[in-house]
């Protein structure tokens, strides 16, 4: 199974995509990136690109599963809303790409990896780490949640 991890954002978008075949001990990660819009663009071609870049990695490598992570609600109400969006883009165009849609709340994920639902960033990275093999100068937040995500899908669907 192949599954699409998204950590949703406007301005970094993390992605993940992680393969885990029968047989297979552990979870393989393929592809991970912190994919970035500029804040120079309209927030439209913000989530255009958005769009592009999802619809671009889900032909690639044939994925079966979009694994998002669901909003934290926090005080800026403008931010929560413009994240919403762009989630709203991925979900989207994975829904046209037929893919099964898996959404994650943050001590879901937190459990998943790490199997206590308050960990923190630190404790989250170094579990990921410890799970998938994934290259040392990969150090970006946004893309090692993206790869939680996927982990968490991973433990939910068997």
């Amino acid at each position: 199974m192949i599954i699409l991890g998204i950590d949703p954002g406007f301005e970094r978008l993390g992605i993940a995509i992680l393969e885990k075949n029968k047989g297979d001990k552990k979870e393989r990660v393929l592809f991970s990136e912190c994919f970035k819009t500029s804040s120079k663009l309209e927030f439209s071609e913000r989530l255009k690109l958005i769009g592009f870049k999802i619809k671009k990695v889900i032909k690639k490598y044939k994925i079966e599963v979009l694994a998002i992570e669901t909003l934290f609600l926090n005080t800026n109400h403008k931010t929560v809303m413009n994240v919403a969006e762009a989630r709203g883009v991925v979900i989207y165009e994975a829904s046209l790409a037929g893919l099964k849609i898996f959404e994650a709340s943050p001590p879901q994920i937190k459990v998943a990896t790490t199997g206590y639902g308050a960990s923190n960033k630190e404790q989250i990275m170094k579990m990921v780490r410890i799970l998938v093999e994934i290259d040392a100068k990969k150090t970006s937040d946004d893309e090692l949640d993206a790869v939680a995500i996927a982990l968490t899908a991973f433990a939910h669907i068997r």
